[in-house]
């Protein structure tokens, strides 16, 4: 067995994720499925523990922010900038899924954060892995366009994980011809929205209104019509 002293903690956690995926196929995520893993990586039950207090909800969530991890590494070694923003999102993506080991830990992490307790702690997850993508493709908005994108990639990442899972075809090329549907999908949405966003812009803001309310009508004055004896 491997000793505490000899590892770094995040060394630690990286290796009892990597060993979880195979342990997880057979018993969840779970007590069980983490004792196997640390015998797997050559790793005490006790420095196990030390390593995920929380237990094998803790191991998930880490291993989700892994994997997230692991995308970026990849990411970072492609040359996104020569992309066009859509095609990075779709690298980003089929990244993302490519770093996962193994479907049916990835199944049974999903059944998992999809109890109505873990509701927030998943919905953070996906916001959290979304915003990576985003960034690695060189996004920087900090606008209302920040959360329109990160909310409709929310969107194209969970249903291509969904489609992902059930996909047998050679390659995963179902999936990826799906990835590129549901994003030309939202492509079009801001060609859609934009005549939205124009009417918008002319109706009164809460300022606006508050301006007339000051100077005594909230309002423009209306014209007089022309009468008989104009």
């Amino acid at each position: 067995m491997l000793s505490m002293s000899e590892l770094e903690p995040t060394e630690i956690r990286d290796r009892l994720a990597e060993a979880l995926s195979a342990s997880v196929a057979f018993d969840g995520w779970s007590a069980t499925a983490l004792r196997h893993a640390a015998a797997d990586a050559g790793i005490s039950d006790a420095e196990a523990l030390i390593a995920f207090p929380g237990g094998a909800f803790q191991a998930l969530c880490y291993s989700v922010r892994r994997a997230d991890r692991l995308m970026l590494e990849r990411l970072a070694a492609l040359s996104l900038d020569e992309m066009r923003i859509r095609e990075r999102i779709a690298t980003a993506v089929r990244t993302r899924i490519e770093v996962e080991p193994d479907k049916e830990a990835v199944r049974r992490g999903i059944a998992l954060l999809a109890l109505p307790q873990h509701a927030p702690r998943a919905a953070k997850m996906t916001w959290d892995t979304v915003d990576a993508m985003w960034r690695a493709a060189g996004d920087r908005s900090h606008d209302y366009n920040y959360y329109t994108k990160r909310g409709l990639l929310a969107g194209v990442w969970t249903s291509t994980l969904l489609y992902w899972l059930n996909d047998r075809s050679e390659g995963h090329a179902g999936t990826w011809a799906f990835l590129d549907r549901r994003i030309e999908d939202v492509m079009k949405v801001p060609k859609l929205t934009a005549p939205l966003k124009q009417m918008a812009a002319r109706l009164p803001t809460p300022f606006s209104v508050m301006k007339r309310l000051k100077a005594g009508s909230p309002f423009p004055p209306r014209r007089r019509a022309a009468g008989p004896s104009d």
